[in-house]
């Protein structure tokens, strides 16, 4: 261990393992620790008795739910979008050969008390129960106006500049009502709040327009795909890449403590009295928790007295184990609905997430769903009913708040690069764009995600 390196990774969560394949991709000497005995970290997946371990203690799972082994539970679950960036990286890195994915069956939307297939397209459009008559030929003209335009073809722009004319001002233009502004915003474009409404527009029909074309990838029910197994494939698809690259992994190493010289720069990390020197540390907020402000103390491996990264919120979430698909998903075996944050008089969305035997997480008959949001209380059993009553009868239930951090360091002053939290969101874009922002500051350029999608087909189907 006592030699030098380019980066060392601290942690195995997937954000830093996408880190490590793409800096080790890029010729760089790479060193990755984890303090725990396996790959993932806080998204990790785990079994059934490793579920009941974490949630029940000493408890043991009751034998009617099938083999411990036949479970695959992702802690941090999020579906991919079939032409998002998640997707690119994977195909950029070539990590689509260590994996299989298979699309996911149905994309809903929570709309006046019920649950509706969120229309991608005018066609759908015209036929979506989410919407009047003529409010239906209102959206089809807005539909067809987002999967015409073209960024670089002021022909398909119709005189409006996105850059400054707001999604308020686009929308009114349409005529289009707030009900159907609000599944657009959030089940189509899938942002996490309203805020978009008085941003420029641009953003909005780029994600309208992914969310289409993911669709139309595989012709399914929904825009997102999933790996076979689930999501505990990931970290170690992208730690088999940085293997392959020359990358030196080490887990179970406790008490991995940052060193700094005497300007304050992270230049090595001490494990079990030996040092491995180092130019950068990269590693998500619980190994710098000399950085962190708000964490309990019996999550701190050590100590220090700077803070680096803040608090900005908690995440409430429901781990359910079922016999049967959502009700009113047309027997969805896999399925993310959305529920706007208007229709519950929240501050923000909350976020259904279900996945099955059909992708291998599981045993044959049993389903596992996740109810997410942003906590808004300390009551999480209170504040996700809304999520949960959409369920219908669960077999078993249990409830969990995280905490969410972000870093508020200045990389190019300690050559600490942190990951934020991952949030309620039960897709993949957000995730990626702060590896994507990491990548760069890391780097100092901009990864190229110009690649053929049609690469990764013949394993996602």
């Amino acid at each position: 261990m006592d030699e030098e390196y380019d980066v060392i990774v601290l942690g195995t969560g997937l954000k830093e393992c996408i880190l490590s394949g793409l800096l080790s991709v890029d010729g760089l000497k790479v060193l990755h620790m984890d303090r725990n005995d396996y790959y993932g970290g806080e998204s990790t997946s785990l079994n059934l008795i490793q579920l009941w371990k974490k949630f029940r203690g000493d408890d043991k799972p009751p034998a009617s739910l099938g083999s411990s082994r036949d479970y695959n539970v992702d802690m941090i679950p999020k579906f991919m979008m079939a032409n998002g960036t998640l997707v690119r990286v994977l195909i950029h890195t070539d990590v689509t050969k260590y994996l299989n994915f298979k699309a996911v069956d149905g994309s809903f939307v929570f709309n006046k008390g019920k649950v509706h297939k969120v229309p991608a397209t005018d066609m759908e459009a015209l036929k979506s129960p989410l919407m009047g008559l003529f409010e239906k030929r209102r959206a089809r003209k807005f539909f067809i106006y987002v999967q015409d335009y073209e960024e670089n073809n002021p022909k398909t722009h119709e005189g409006l500049d996105l850059t400054r004319v707001t999604t308020r001002e686009l929308i009114a233009k349409y005529g289009l009502d707030d009900n159907t502004i609000d599944f657009i915003g959030h089940a189509l474009a899938l942002h996490r709040d309203d805020r978009f409404i008085n941003e420029p527009a641009l953003d909005t029909v780029k994600r309208m327009k992914l969310y289409s074309e993911s669709l139309a990838r595989f012709q399914g029910g929904s825009p997102y795909i999933y790996p076979l197994y689930g999501l505990g494939e990931l970290p170690q698809a992208f730690a088999r890449l940085s293997a392959v690259y020359g990358g030196t992994y080490m887990l179970n190493k406790p008490e991995c403590k940052v060193e700094f010289d005497e300007e304050g720069k992270a230049c090595g990390v001490t494990s079990e009295g030996e040092t491995a020197r180092c130019k950068k540390v990269v590693c998500d907020p619980s190994y710098l928790s000399n950085k962190v402000k708000d964490i309990p103390t019996y999550f701190i491996p050590f100590s220090f007295v700077l803070s680096e990264v803040r608090k900005v919120g908690k995440v409430a979430r429901a781990i359910c184990i079922m016999s049967h698909p959502i009700p009113n998903t047309n027997d969805s075996h896999s399925v993310q609905v959305i529920l706007p944050q208007k229709q519950l008089g929240r501050r923000s969305d909350m976020y259904l997430f279900c996945c099955s035997y059909s992708h291998n997480v599981a045993p044959k008959g049993k389903f596992i769903a996740f109810v997410s949001s942003e906590a808004e209380t300390d009551n999480p059993e209170t504040e996700l009913k809304a999520g949960i009553d959409l369920l219908g009868p669960v077999d078993e239930i249990f409830y969990d708040v995280y905490d969410r951090y972000e870093p508020v360091n200045e990389p190019s002053l300690d050559n600490c690069f942190i990951s934020t939290s991952y949030d309620a969101t039960t897709h993949f874009e957000s995730t990626v764009m702060d590896v994507l922002g990491m990548y760069t500051m890391i780097t100092g350029k901009v990864l190229d995600l110009s690649v053929d999608l049609s690469a990764a087909s013949a394993t996602e189907e």
